[in-house]
């Protein structure tokens, strides 16, 4: 998993876009998701999307790999991820 110590390359907002036209259907509604409410751990992106946890996790997969979306560790709990669009 990525982390925020780690520089990823900016994205424009067309970059970003064409990137992520290229992804399945659930990282888009993820992204989505984390558009408006991030940063969100795996659970919450689960919730709010009304995806399956195990489709949640491939998509975030799809995301971190294509440079998307980065995560940290949560401030409120330390075990846990959460996930927020790369900037």
């Amino acid at each position: 998993m990525s982390t925020t110590t780690e520089k990823m390359t900016p994205f424009t907002e067309t970059e970003f876009r064409e990137t992520l036209r290229e992804l399945p259907p659930s990282a888009k509604l993820v992204a989505k998701v984390l558009e408006t409410d991030a940063p969100l751990s795996q659970g919450q992106l689960a919730e709010a999307s009304l995806l399956p946890d195990r489709t949640v996790r491939y998509a975030l997969n799809r995301l971190e790999e294509s440079e998307l979306v980065e995560s940290r560790y949560s401030f409120t709990d330390a075990r846990k991820q959460v996930y927020f669009l790369s900037d």
